[in-house]
């Protein structure tokens, strides 16, 4: 079963399937020390690693595991970051999310915005009950985005990751379908539920 790439708009802006005119910016972003400084695999040194990403978008489309969109800006176009849900489980009605922003547009609320978005597609279309999320415990901000939304800190994994060669931990968060819909009426106002 396929799952396709959605494109959901929000204010201010746009999440949409990966083309090949994101190979520079996302390099660009997934190179950059300082923004992956949390993240559980290292910087790419090679350009050409945007293939295998693409690669990886279409195939996880195709088997119907999840989806990864990029984040665009509505005013400039500018390509900011990008948020995936993967590990979707249509019977257990459940999925992971994860995302990444370049440094310069942190603390914008655009990280909320996409994960809400993403979370609206979740919840809404593919009828999830739960999505999980793990951050590094350092990353605060990362951790500060979840609760916004609305997730619940669930336990922590010891010494689970080794990010640049450091032993590190991480939080396991967790959203559950009545939950979100409280969050979200708190931004939309109430929903009438089928």
């Amino acid at each position: 079963m396929t799952l396709p790439t959605p494109e959901l708009p929000t204010e201010r802006l746009r999440l949409r399937p990966f083309t090949e005119d994101d190979a520079e910016p996302l390099y660009a972003l997934q190179s950059d020390a300082h923004v992956l400084r949390y993240w559980d695999s290292p910087p790419w040194t090679d350009p050409a690693r945007f293939q295998k990403f693409l690669a990886t978008c279409r195939r996880i489309e195709e088997e119907g595991s999840g989806a990864r969109l990029a984040v665009e800006r509505v005013c400039d176009g500018s390509f900011i970051g990008w948020c995936g849900l993967f590990d979707w489980n249509p019977d257990f009605r459940s999925a992971s999310l994860c995302y990444v922003f370049d440094s310069a547009t942190w603390g914008n609320g655009y990280g909320t915005e996409t994960a809400r978005a993403v979370l609206g597609w979740a919840y809404d279309t593919l009828d999830l009950n739960r999505v999980q999320a793990e951050t590094d415990t350092r990353n605060v901000g990362s951790a500060r985005v979840l609760e916004k939304l609305g997730f619940v800190r669930e336990g922590t994994l010891r010494e689970d990751c080794v990010v640049n060669g450091e032993v590190s931990d991480s939080w396991v968060f967790g959203l559950l379908r009545r939950d979100w819909h409280a969050t979200a009426d708190r931004w939309t106002g109430p929903r009438t539920r089928s």
